[in-house]
């Protein structure tokens, strides 16, 4: 049995579990440094040029299920994966780490007559889910901005893409979870 398909008997956690994992998360996940975050969507990055045979490999199963699915081949070329595309994608993870921590931020703030100081001050949400259609390179996006802003994340991607998300997931939660992300963050 190839790579690709080993990933698709993988049995997936139920969406309530999974619902689950990520809020039992959000109280460490908003405590994280900026460093850990950072080094910690770098790593995932490092893990998608690791794990590109695995990606290709997923992918070229996701591509081949579309064509006997009769996918346009517009939706084909927004799914399909290349090393140039996966260099991309983990280019696009690296310019999340270098944009500044939004965590943290007064927006405004103002005193009250009796002296009380009030201040608007950005915070992660805890737990952000969504539902996107066939394009991998949303899969990453979603997790390098979420584990940024020190949030949680569920993802349901389209079917026509799931070995390709699913393989993108494994290879950056593992990295996520040695970089100190807690399990179950995404």
């Amino acid at each position: 049995m190839g790579e690709a398909q080993t990933l698709k008997h993988m049995r997936t956690p139920t969406i309530a579990t999974q619902c689950q994992a990520a809020h039992a998360t959000k109280a460490q996940m908003a405590q994280l440094s900026t460093e850990t975050r950072n080094a910690a969507v770098s790593a995932m990055a490092s893990a998608l040029i690791t794990a590109q045979d695995t990606l290709l490999a997923a992918n070229a199963a996701d591509i081949a299920n579309g064509k006997t699915a009769g996918l346009s081949e517009a939706l084909l070329d927004r799914l399909a994966l290349t090393p140039d595309r996966i260099v991309a994608i983990a280019d696009s993870l690296r310019s999340i780490c270098d944009s500044p921590d939004p965590l943290g931020h007064v927006i405004q703030g103002w005193q009250r007559p009796n002296g009380l100081k009030i201040s608007q001050i950005r915070v992660p949400l805890g737990v952000i889910g969504m539902i996107y259609e066939a394009r991998p390179n949303v899969t990453a996006d979603a997790i390098g901005l979420c584990i940024k802003t020190g949030n949680a994340v569920v993802l349901r991607g389209s079917s026509s893409a799931y070995l390709s998300n699913r393989a993108m997931v494994t290879a950056m939660t593992a990295a996520a979870i040695a970089a100190d992300i807690p399990e179950g963050t995404i």
